[in-house]
């Protein structure tokens, strides 16, 4: 049952991240009259809907009783106050991650920006053997290492991109790697930590989720004050919504219960697989479909890495032979 769970948590989070991708990227070729909706808004829009479905979920899970909803809220979030605020660690990380990915992203070139951030990859393995006791073989080893180098080459900018790139000092590139390294390994940690947490506790993911989401709406409402507050202000909350937008707001949402769920199922380190074939299927899908990529030699090099390092890391190599007894 939970190997079912666990793959289809996996093939879920497949879909969820190929159309949340494709469905973004629709809503930026699409020209519209007005203000775009804000990114920073649409996260904590995002996390509050992520609650309410936790909280029917959990609703259903009390067999429909409002009595028994309230009983299960107050003894598993109020009156446990330290089981919550363990979630305001990894909500907070994230928050932070999201903070230095723009820091270097601004002081780095895409090429290396990419390629330096898969090393998020490596560190989730090294953060799930040191605090969960996994233990990984050679081969297990060696497909992430190559899922960490077919990653970087699928994401690997074209030419044109190259181009636009503007010069940038010595020492606004060491600040730009500096923030993508500290942003791999606060990614690394925050998921495993979150992995520990779920699995070592017997409150149900749902109630988990709640608890995240609801230190996650405040650290976001927290990031609109900051940096989309003027605007906010000046065209209200909910500027450039649309139909499409709340199709990414809802896909969001779900990408965090899905995840949630990945982690409890499954691991850190599968989702990394499952996120990285997202990348390929959501990039080939938006050759064909919106015709705003055009594949090349890296691409398909890259692809081919990441599929073969996924079935390197399921690969159990059988002994040959019986053991010689002494």
């Amino acid at each position: 049952m939970s190997t079912n769970l666990k793959y289809l948590s996996l093939g879920i989070l497949v879909f969820q991240t190929t159309s949340l991708v494709l469905t973004m990227r629709y809503s930026r070729t699409l020209k519209e009259e007005g203000p775009r909706y804000l990114s920073s808004t649409a996260v904590v829009v995002a996390e509050l809907l992520k609650i309410m479905a936790c909280l029917l979920l959990v609703y259903k899970d009390s067999k429909c009783s409002l009595r028994a909803l309230n009983r299960v809220l107050h003894d598993e979030i109020l009156n446990k106050p330290m089981e919550t605020l363990k979630l305001a660690i990894p909500s907070g990380i994230y928050t932070l991650q999201n903070n230095l990915l723009y820091v270097a992203l601004s002081n780095l070139d895409a090429a290396t920006y990419q390629v330096t951030y898969q090393l998020k990859i490596l560190t989730t393995a090294l953060f799930s053997v040191s605090m969960l006791s996994k233990k990984l073989g050679v081969y297990q080893w060696l497909s992430l290492v190559i899922l960490m180098t077919g990653v970087a080459f699928v994401q690997w900018p074209s030419d044109s991109q190259e181009i636009d790139s503007k010069e940038l000092s010595a020492g606004s590139q060491f600040v730009g790697l500096m923030a993508v390294l500290t942003a791999c390994f606060s990614s690394g940690f925050a998921g495993v930590y979150f992995e520990k947490i779920l699995k070592e506790t017997k409150q149900s993911v749902w109630i988990r989720n709640i608890q995240l989401g609801f230190f996650g709406s405040i650290f976001g409402l927290m990031g609109v004050y900051i940096y989309d507050g003027e605007l906010v202000s000046k065209n209200g909350f909910f500027q450039g919504y649309n139909q499409l937008t709340w199709i990414v707001v809802v896909l969001q949402a779900l990408g965090g219960l899905v995840i949630a769920a990945v982690i409890k199922y499954a691991d850190n380190i599968l989702k990394g697989f499952a996120t990285s074939l997202s990348i390929i299927l959501s990039t080939l899908i938006s050759y064909f479909w919106l015709q705003d990529f055009v594949p090349t030699s890296v691409f398909f090099l890259g692809a081919i890495l990441v599929i073969a390092a996924t079935f390197l890391y399921g690969y159990d190599p059988k002994p040959a032979g019986n053991p010689i007894k002494a």
